[in-house]
């Protein structure tokens, strides 16, 4: 069948063509037809006079005559629609896919020494990591693409999750930098997502895509270069700035994305900083051109999902049970719901498998009421614990303390007498995502320190005596060269001058924030 000729398929199309009634031409004009490039042409109307076809070679000019014009590539693509092997289109299509194109400059700076090392190490040692993190990029690729594309971000920024998180929507730092684009909370909120005890939009794909655009586009008009942007993403804005003033006479005559990579020779940015675009380079190169680099990049199904409008205080567990779903599948949509269940007060719109949402609020209005509450309150009496009350309802003491987080212990470990302690139902408990109180910025791997965002007018004197440690031991912990701060920057504090150096995070006066982790940095190789 494969082999069938040119002559063969297109007496097929001359069957095909006699078949349409020729005793009337059209009274009406004819229909646009639009091509593969969007343009709209005419076609022709059918002629009175005996159909003739004909196969016209491709070097040949075609003669309108008043008969029906075959040319190659409609054989072509008529044998492919038939036959299914057609060696004419494939050849077309093959040459499509060994031609990788982007819309970020990534050939410019391929050849370079940082470029290539990554490209090395993520099809090498991280070979498996890497392509495990592309693939389930592929998840979330066309709504990040078109959110890009609708914000005027080159669609292939899209790699920058990679970097940040491995397109995780749970990833969180040691920083407390959280989600697919990792934020930090007081960035979260300057840029209108909700974070607090319930709900943490940074985890959410949606919302925190759209916020990511909205901020890489703003640095890109501030800096005029989009690697300059993308590190000013991940080592703040101000540092950028006041790097590129510093250097002002070293960098004369340098432009565009050229800067970044002028500044990054400068004993200047931090080390995460200087290495983020190469490996967003990297990761470009890669992704577009896997078989290259033998890699295998499987594809998953996209995100897409329904949308229920339920009532306060509303389990994920009864949501599922209506929209006979598992839970997981609600928990997967919707991971910016933190406790496995709606917050309080206010009715919210919960994510749903597509196709759920139709027989849902008659399912739901079905469930007995019981299933349907989340929770219930008791008072703490005198000699209990979160572990001995926590027996008493089904619960671990764990998943007792997770939902009353601001509960008052004694020194004893009782709970002080007389407060009201949320208990959530099993299945809700169950649920709930094992996220600290997003609120409170902290790092979980340094113990006894905690993270303070400067505010406009405190200096580093000031801070240390707050925390009562030195200026130098601030500066030790937080990498700093010059006992230099300004508002928006997050210090790691405590009493413990050996607290670990970590990032620092730099906001632009108008209050946006961003920051860079550096262990962050090193888990695209080490997660």
């Amino acid at each position: 069948m494969a082999k069938q000729t040119l002559s063969t398929i297109a007496a097929a199309l001359l069957a095909a063509a006699c078949a349409h009634p020729t005793s009337a031409r059209p009274t009406s004009s004819p229909a646009p037809v639009t091509t593969s490039a969007g343009a709209p042409v005419e076609t022709p109307a059918v002629s009175q006079a005996p159909v003739a076809v004909s196969v016209t070679p491709a070097h040949q000019p075609v003669t309108r005559v008043d008969s029906v014009q075959v040319l190659p590539a409609d054989v072509a693509k008529r044998a492919l629609e038939v036959f299914g092997d057609s060696t004419a289109p494939r050849a077309a299509v093959d040459s499509e896919v060994a031609a990788p194109s982007w819309d970020i400059d990534v050939r410019s700076y391929e050849s370079t020494d940082r470029v290539g090392h990554y490209v090395r190490m993520f099809t090498g040692p991280a070979k498996d990591r890497i392509a495990a993190r592309l693939e389930l990029g592929t998840r979330f690729e066309p709504m990040i693409r078109a959110r890009m594309r609708d914000g005027g971000i080159p669609e292939d920024m899209y790699y920058l999750a990679l970097v940040e998180s491995g397109f995780d929507p749970n990833a969180y730092s040691r920083a407390a930098a959280v989600g697919m684009w990792q934020f930090m909370t007081s960035t979260a909120r300057d840029m209108g997502m909700r974070v607090d005890w319930w709900i943490d939009e940074r985890r959410d794909p949606i919302r925190s895509t759209t916020a990511a655009v909205r901020f890489l586009k703003g640095l890109r008009e501030q800096f005029g270069s989009l690697y300059l942007a993308a590190a000013a993403y991940n080592g703040g804005p101000g540092r950028i700035a006041r790097g590129l003033t510093r250097y002002a006479d070293d960098l004369e005559g340098t432009t565009g994305d050229d800067l970044f990579f002028a500044l990054a020779e400068k004993d200047y940015l931090r080390n995460e900083t200087r290495e983020y675009v190469p490996q967003l380079i990297a990761a470009a190169l890669i992704a577009k051109d896997p078989d290259r680099y033998g890699m295998k990049i499987g594809r998953l199904a996209p995100y897409a999902y329904d949308s229920v409008r339920v009532g306060p205080s509303t389990p994920l567990a009864a949501v599922a049970h209506a929209a006979s779903e598992k839970l997981s599948s609600v928990q997967e949509l919707n991971p910016h719901i933190l406790r496995g269940i709606t917050p309080p007060k206010d009715s919210f719109f919960v994510r749903v498998p597509v196709g759920s949402a139709d027989s849902f609020a008659d399912a739901f209005a079905c469930l007995p009421r019981s299933e349907r509450i989340g929770f219930h309150t008791v008072e703490s009496k005198k000699g209990e614990s979160f572990a001995s009350l926590a027996k008493r309802e089904g619960l671990t003491g764990r998943q007792l303390a997770q939902f009353n987080p601001k509960a008052k212990t004694l020194k004893s470990g009782n709970l002080a007498p007389g407060q009201a302690i949320l208990v959530p139902t099993a299945l809700v408990a169950a649920a709930a995502t094992s996220a600290p109180d997003p609120s409170i910025e902290r790092y979980s791997s340094s113990r006894g320190s905690t993270t303070h965002v400067v505010k406009s007018g405190e200096t580093l004197g000031g801070i240390a005596l707050k925390y009562h440690t030195s200026s130098a031991a601030l500066m030790r912990s937080n990498g700093l060269r010059r006992p230099l701060i300004f508002p928006g920057q997050s210090l790691i504090v405590g009493r413990s001058s050996s607290t670990r150096a970590t990032k620092t995070t730099n906001a632009k006066s108008s209050s946006r924030a961003s920051k860079a982790t550096p262990a962050k940095k090193k888990s695209i190789a080490k997660k």
